[in-house]
Parts: structure tokens; sequence; C-alpha cells
């Protein structure tokens, strides 16, 4: 059977923060939970003989992402005519940027699973406005909330550079972070504000052609792209094997059978019959304003995980991980200013809280709705550098403060967690454990000192865990030594 590889480019569609939307003062409301068709205004409606305004924040942001993006940054853009017909685009064309678009030949570096880095070249980035959001019935109906349409929408379109599902996943999770770190967008895809779209083909492995390709829409969540991705790759490969030919369709990726299904023959350029948009100027962005955003801009990921490493002493990966949520590298470093040691915050933080996370299907980026507050896991983790109580004991008492909110110190004091340290309640935990245990103490004395474990394992298992394990290795050799 051929071989093949996978050739895959991403368009990104992210939301803008902005108050207002691209073309309009209508306010930029959440599509969730605002009732429909509430934040509407002539404009974002398409009345007739309305004209459009470029919002200017919008412009700022884009910008912004661009440079973030190692883009170049033309003097002159120019808004287009997108003309297609749908109901949620209430004008019958998209204001869109076509041939002077904002940012063009930019790349970002991305870390693969095994530790290398590879880079991905974007192509362009380009200002359009949203579309309205429609709710398909189970009764064959349509309803159509335009609170949305006008929302100011940044396209980010890469090279089909991206060889496997996990590096569109780390694409995606590089830009993602990207622009929660510039404060441009929320990376919450469950409301929709980031979505991902992956045009795939398959070729067979060391040829240079681009084969047919389709375009999977609308991926909202990352586990979707990957999962969506593998399967388009799967399918395509299993179209050539048996002779036939991919067709240029678009798909959608139905989570439920989790495959992909054709939604339309996929457009190209020439469909959308683009052409300037004749009510707004060709925007000129002057050097000047270009170096001001620069100089405003905060700390990226790459140069937060760099001072991570160089700084605080991390590993690459702890502070590769930390650093691909905003929020999480915010609660760590909240944690740090606190007195925390960096790299024993940062594995409580990758290790338990992930774990704790993980098992209510949260998201990382929600790290900062948890009960436990940094301030709160430095407290713990004093308590175990101080021996109060063990990593186990600590590891039980996190969970209560996960679903309380309690202070640890509180915690063990109300269930008697704390480590005992009368020394001579742990010998006779020791010896109890001697007596119970003569074969091993047999064998251990006979030269199998690797024993030692389980003994320290019975006595602290006697103890509920609740004895300081170097003391009571310290009076095991001690006893074991009298028995010899």
């Amino acid at each position: 059977m051929t071989e093949y590889e996978p050739v895959i480019g991403l368009e990104v569609h992210a939301e803008l923060l902005t108050e207002s939307k691209m073309f309009c003062g209508c306010p930029v409301v959440d599509s969730t939970s605002a009732p429909p068709n509430t934040a509407v205004c002539p404009v974002c409606l398409g009345m007739p003989g309305v004209l459009p305004v470029i919002n200017q924040k919008a412009v700022e942001f884009a910008i912004m992402v661009g440079l973030a993006l190692n883009c170049e940054i033309p003097e002159e853009n120019q808004f287009a005519r997108k003309s297609y017909f749908y109901p949620d685009l209430p004008k019958g064309y998209q204001i869109s940027q076509y041939d002077l678009p904002l940012a063009v030949n930019g790349h970002v570096d991305i870390d693969l699973p095994d530790g290398s880095t590879k880079r991905i070249h974007v192509r362009r980035a380009h200002l359009e406005e949203d579309t309205g959001k429609s709710t398909h019935m189970s009764d064959g109906s349509s309803l159509i909330d335009l609170n949305r349409a006008g929302v100011p929408l940044l396209e980010i379109v890469s090279e089909p550079e991206i060889r496997s599902a996990e590096e569109a996943e780390a694409y995606a999770r590089k830009l993602r972070s990207i622009m929660q770190y510039l404060g441009v967008n929320t990376g919450d895809m469950s409301k929709g504000v980031l979505r991902l779209e992956a045009n795939v083909s398959v070729r067979p492995k060391g040829s240079a052609e681009l084969r047919t390709r389709t375009e999977v829409k609308n991926l909202n969540s990352i586990r979707s792209l990957t999962r969506a991705t593998d399967y388009e790759i799967e399918r395509q490969s299993k179209v050539y094997d048996k002779g036939g030919q991919v067709l240029q369709q678009t798909m959608g990726w139905d989570e439920n059978k989790q495959k992909t299904v054709p939604q339309r023959s996929k457009e190209s350029a020439h469909d959308y019959r683009y052409f300037p948009e004749p009510d707004l100027p060709v925007l000129k962005i002057s050097r000047e304003w270009i170096e001001e955003i620069r100089a405003g801009m905060p700390e990226l990921p790459d140069a937060k995980q760099k001072r991570f490493i160089e700084e605080l002493g991390l590993s690459s990966y702890n502070a590769s991980v930390l650093v691909a949520d905003r929020p999480v590298a915010q609660y760590f470093e909240e944690a740090v200013s606190a007195g925390g040691d960096p790299t024993t915050v940062a594995n409580w933080v990758i290790g338990e809280i992930f774990r704790l996370m993980n098992k209510d299907s949260l998201e990382r980026e929600a790290i900062n709705t948890i009960k436990i507050r940094p301030t709160q896991l430095v407290a713990l983790i004093q308590l175990i550098e101080n021996g109060t109580i063990n990593n186990n004991v600590a590891k039980s008492v996190l969970e209560v403060m996960y679903e309380s909110g309690a202070a640890p110190e509180q915690i063990v004091k109300d269930r008697n967690l704390a480590l005992v340290s009368d020394t001579d309640q742990l010998r006779e935990a020791v010896i109890a454990a001697l007596n119970n245990h003569p074969k091993e103490v047999e064998r251990y004395i006979a030269g199998e000192e690797k024993l030692i474990g389980f003994l320290i394992g019975q006595v602290m298992r006697s103890m509920g865990n609740k004895a300081p394990a170097h003391v009571v290795k310290e009076i095991l050799a001690e006893e074991l030594k009298s028995r010899a």
C-alpha cells in the first residue's frame, strides 16, 4: 500500500476583543448569553444606504497580532467585498480583505512532542467582519441571531507546511496563546470567539505535488481539530488506495459520529467576485504607528518561556507547558511571587492541579476559576517543607482545597492530618512492623536491602501516612542493626 504524507494548512478565525463592532458602533456582546438580535443597527443589519466606518482599535489589535507572528505590515491595505448569499450574512456580501491584506509573510515556531521545533510560515492575516449565528432546529427551521454580525474578525492563514494532526494542534495552541497574551482574544473556543478550519490533502510520501484538498470548517475545539484532521487524512488515503479521486469539498465535523461529512463543493476565490469596497478608503498605516504599537506589546509566550528557563531555572518542558495558556502562566507567577519555589510550584501545577482539572473536564485556561488560589498552593507547599505533612497527605489536602476552597492549614488541623513527631510512638510502630514481618526482616539482614522500602511502607500504612518517612527510615535502620 502507498504511504501517504498529509499536507495541511490552517485558517484561524479570531474575534477581536473590541468594545464595538468592525464597521459600526454596536457593542460586542457575548453571543451565548445576550438576547438575540439586540446588539444590532442598520449598518450590521445591511440596510440600504448605510455607510461603514473602520474601527481603529480593531486595526491596532490586528497589527499587534501581525507583529507577534513576525509578519510584514504593508503601508497600504484595502477592504474588499466578498460576495456570497447565506441567511447569516444580511448584506449578501462580507467586508473582508483580499489582495491587500493587513499582514503578510510571517512565521511562528512550534514545539513538537519529540522536543524538536518547527517553523510554520504565515501567508497572511486579514481583517473582516464576522457573520451572524445560525441555529438549526429539529423541525427543519433555522433561527438567525445577528448580534455577532459585524464583530471584528481576524483570519490568519498558514502555508500548507503542517504534516500531522499533532503539528496542527501545536500550531493552533501557539496562535491561541499569542492572542491571549496580547489580550486581543480570550481563546474560549466554546463560545465561538476562536474557530479553526483545516485544509487537508494527502500525497505519496516524498512527492512534491499538491493534490485536491478538503476544508473542514468551524472546528470549535482543538480536540475536534486533531480528530477531524486525523479522520480526513485516513479517509483520503483510503480513497486513493481504492483508485478514487478526492473531491474539492467543504466538510463538517460530526462530533457524535466522530467523522467528517460533506457540506458543499468548495468555492474558489473567483466564485466570491472580490472587488475593492467602494465605501471605504485604502487604509494607510504609518511606520511610526507600527513602532508605537510594537513598543506597547506585552511579553509573549516565547520570551516568557525563555525567562522561566533562564531566570527561574525551570526545565524546558515545564516552561513550555506553563506558558502555553496565559492564565496558567499568571497563576504560576503569582505563586512564585508569594514565595513558592519555581520548580516545586511548576510540578504541583502541571501534576496535581492539572489532574484535578482534567477530572472535571476543565480546559487549562480555566485555572483562574478554580478554588485553589496561588497563595494557598504556596501555603500547602510550605506545610510540606516545614515537616507538618508529607507529600501523600498534601495531595489529599489539595483535593479538599479544590472542592471547598478552604485553607490548607485549617484542613490539616480539622482532620488531624499533621505528621506524628513523637519518636517513641514512631519507634513502637517500627517495632510492631518488624515483629509482624519476621521473614522480610531475615531477608533484609541477609542482604536484600531493597526490602527497606517495603518495611517503611508498612510503618507508614500503620500510621495512616502521618509519619515522617525520613524519621521512620532512621529508626528502622537502628532497629534492624540491633537485630542483625
